[in-house]
């Protein structure tokens, strides 16, 4: 299982949705999506676009949880 930590990120800055929206141009759907981890798909430019707003790399967004 593929765990997104979006919606820490977004907290720790107090960023709303609209707002990472506006900031990487990606679709306010999409990143709800990640938001509330419900995301079947990821563009690997939408993870870019992120990593690079949160200055972050790819693991500080995504984890694999393994059961």
């Amino acid at each position: 299982m593929i765990k997104c930590h979006l919606a820490r990120l977004m907290g720790e800055r107090k960023m709303k949705v609209m707002d990472v929206a506006r900031e990487t141009g990606l679709n306010r759907n999409t990143v709800t999506l990640l938001y509330k981890e419900t995301a079947q798909r990821i563009d690997l430019e939408a993870i870019d676009k992120l990593c690079g707003l949160f200055d972050c790399e790819v693991e500080d967004l995504l984890e694999r949880k393994v059961d």
